[in-house]
């Protein structure tokens, strides 16, 4: 099975308008719905929650009841795709390759995001039907990477993961991200487990100022 066009054209609209995905791993999350509230006041209107963190589902549930757009990360098996999708994720991500998660993805009408590195699995993920493919580490080979493989595939939209910062966001969109995903320089681990939600805001803040992105469009609660 493979995706309609139109969800791939409206995940990729919803990461073009907001273009920072919070990527959450967190020992302890004492509120999912005020964390997506946080960082929406600092411009970030995507989540991502993962399978590292205890009790995902469960977080994905509240902060999608509360109208968030949210999803899952770390996604390795089918099961764990249905899971999350009848929590409310919004959208999947998967570290590397995963045929099964995106077949389970495409059936339940969700995009998907691949995890990939090399001009081969880049292309594979494309095939696969990924709404986007996921570059991990983003900083194993830094933005110049991401221009060198919008050369040979152009049509193909790249999300920069691992390592993206303030310091360097912008030039990761420069050449040729769609979106990029904000970690523990928005999302400190401890913060989150403190819910000490002015910081995470400021911080929230601070990266999409950092790298121009408004943060704005669909994904608004």
């Amino acid at each position: 099975m493979s995706p309609t066009p139109a969800v791939l054209a409206r995940a990729r609209a919803v990461m073009a308008a907001s273009p920072v995905i919070a990527v959450v791993r967190a020992p302890r999350i004492p509120d999912a719905a005020a964390l997506c509230g946080a960082l929406a006041e600092g411009g970030i209107r995507l989540t991502e929650f993962t399978f590292t963190t205890p009790d995902v589902t469960i977080h994905l549930r509240r902060a999608a009841r509360e109208g968030w757009r949210v999803g899952v990360g770390t996604v390795l098996t089918a099961e764990q795709a249905e899971g999350a999708i009848a929590a409310g994720a919004w959208f999947v991500v998967t570290p590397g390759l995963r045929p099964e998660v995106a077949r389970a993805a495409h059936a339940a009408g969700v995009p998907v995001l691949l995890g990939a590195l090399t001009p081969t699995e880049v292309l594979q993920a494309a095939e696969l039907g990924a709404a986007a493919v996921k570059i991990f580490p983003a900083r194993a080979f830094g933005p110049g990477y991401f221009r060198d493989l919008r050369g040979p595939h152009p049509d193909i939209p790249l999300v920069a993961s691992g390592g993206v910062n303030t310091g360097n966001a912008a030039e990761f969109l420069a050449q040729g991200a769609l979106a990029v995903c904000a970690g523990t320089d928005v999302v400190p681990p401890e913060a989150v487990a403190a819910g000490d939600w002015a910081e995470i805001t400021r911080r929230a803040k601070a990266f999409t100022e950092a790298c121009g992105a408004a943060g704005g469009g669909e994904g608004s609660n």
